[in-house]
């Protein structure tokens, strides 16, 4: 099987939290499931910013559903969205 490349886009609740521990946090989980390759961060308004990062796994693993709803779960968390999704080549 083929590897996939994910892009997350994860939303804090508001500006009070604290996106660092946030990042820490997400990455553990998604480290367990595969491979944080980038994160940064993309300012949205009014000082609020997402954490979006790049993630690789393992085709055969099927859907990001359970690894979304994990995200979501975590504290802080708001939203989180897969903004792009590609076969990784070679």
């Amino acid at each position: 099987m083929a590897e996939v490349i994910i892009t997350f886009k994860v939303m804090p609740e508001d500006i009070e939290v604290d996106l660092n521990k946030l990042e820490k946090e997400v990455k553990e989980f998604l480290n367990k499931h595969g491979e944080v390759g980038k994160t940064e961060r993309e300012k949205i308004a009014f000082g609020l910013e997402a954490v979006v990062m790049i993630f690789v796994m393992d085709e055969s693993k099927g859907s990001t559903d359970f690894i979304e709803d994990n995200i979501r779960n975590i504290d802080g968390v708001q939203s989180v969205e897969v903004t792009d999704v590609r076969r990784a080549i070679g």
